[in-house]
């Protein structure tokens, strides 16, 4: 696969991107393997090839969710993850796994929005909307609604990967937007500029880097025609336009990221990591309730935390802390002065808004001290923001079943 450093394609021989074969590897060009699936990358890997440790974790992560045994049928899956990318108007993932839920058979129906998903699914709305923006406000009450809802109730193991979902697309969305990947996304109804292919990423271009394989979704979604057969052009033009408005898929769209009350305002319980934490209590209900995953998850938050990186330890702890805070959970062995001494102000704002609000940024100007960091200094920054979303949007949602659990 491999010459001269650079990436080439193997035959395609599926337009759909296969699992990726996880080999046992001892260099970083041999990681680099893990980007090829079968003749397909997409672009959000392209972006984490330059952590390839880091990006075998997430992709067996992404595969064992969306791929493997579980108690959720794989069109399900896919659904909630348009549900959780549609948060943040992430135009990229919706795309992506809306093709991905007509691939392993799902209705073309639901894709019309979230009023034509099964009641079960539409049921998840609230949990998808605090867990967004607010997860704070995820509360026993919830999960006792979803477990007891009648005929259209969940099961615990359903439940919690479906959570597992919402919380790792919310993340993701941090990801993309914060490497700008969504704007550089272009809708099957747009021409791509100099035949630029839609997912074209602008830190590999800067590297020089554009013979990377970057055709991968552009495929998904030209193949969609062929996927589903329509009565006429009319219905044809109706089901991309569906495609390309993630608003379909949330209610209450006003419902967004608010400051997290002060101690002193008393409206809301700061979260304390020595009173439920994820090495010793989410870890072990999430493994135990849907088996493995948090064997992988713990993998992901490990290799993030020790990358290779011209950052110190200091400065990797103080953007995981302060995220964290700014979601409502703190550390009392911390102190937060450290974070103020080592994250300037331009780069508090930008770290707060990818993981907060990234579907506001849009197009997230990095902080000027940035400017001389390689690319993969600036990846790892964004990869250090979406896993502390992900693991702070986890211990809300476990904490939540655990007291639903001993109620």
């Amino acid at each position: 696969v491999f010459d001269n450093n650079e990436i080439v394609s193997l035959p395609e021989t599926n337009r759909f991107p296969r699992p990726c074969l996880f080999l046992q590897v001892n260099g970083e060009k041999e990681r680099l393997s893990l980007l090829v699936s079968r003749g397909s990358v997409d672009a959000v890997s392209q972006q984490m090839a330059s952590h390839p440790q880091y990006l075998e974790s997430f992709l067996r992560t992404q595969h064992y969710i969306l791929h493997m045994d579980g108690p959720l049928p794989l069109p399900y899956r896919h659904y909630i993850a348009i549900m959780a990318a549609a948060r943040h108007h992430c135009n990229y993932l919706v795309y992506l796994h809306s093709t991905h839920f007509l691939r392993v058979g799902g209705d073309p129906k639901w894709l019309q929005g979230l009023e034509a998903a099964p009641p079960r699914l539409r049921l998840l709305d609230h949990i998808n909307k605090v867990l967004a923006h607010q997860p704070w406000l995820t509360a026993c009450s919830h999960i006792q609604t979803l477990l007891k809802a009648g005929e259209q109730c969940w099961s615990l193991a359903e439940l919690v990967q479906a959570v597992v979902i919402l919380a790792h697309c919310h993340s993701l969305c941090s990801f993309v937007f914060g490497c700008d990947t969504d704007a550089d996304f272009v809708p099957l109804s747009s021409k791509s500029p100099n035949g630029t292919p839609p997912t074209f990423c602008p830190f590999d271009a800067a590297n020089g880097n554009t013979n990377v394989v970057y055709h991968s979704l552009l495929s998904l979604i030209i193949s969609f025609p062929v996927i589903v057969s329509f009565k006429d052009t009319e219905e044809e033009e109706e089901m991309m336009i569906c495609l390309a408005d993630p608003s379909r898929f949330i209610t209450d769209p006003d419902f967004c990221y608010q400051e997290f009350a002060r101690k002193e305002e008393d409206h809301f319980q700061v979260f304390r990591v020595q009173d439920y934490s994820w090495e010793d209590h989410g870890f072990s209900l999430v493994n135990r309730l849907y088996s493995d995953i948090g064997h992988l998850l713990d993998d992901r938050f490990r290799s993030v935390a020790t990358l290779s990186s011209l950052h110190s330890d200091d400065l990797k702890r103080a953007i995981w802390n302060y995220i964290h805070c700014v979601l409502g959970i703190r550390y009392d062995d911390y102190d937060y002065g450290e974070v103020n001494q080592l994250l300037e102000r331009d780069l508090k704002l930008y770290v707060k808004a990818v993981a907060c609000f990234p579907d506001s940024t849009k197009t997230p100007v990095c902080p000027l001290r940035w400017t001389p960091l390689k690319t993969s200094e600036r990846i790892h920054i964004n990869l250090l923001i979406m896993e502390a979303r992900l693991q702070a949007e986890l211990l809300y949602a476990l904490r939540a079943i655990t007291q639903y659990m001993i109620a």
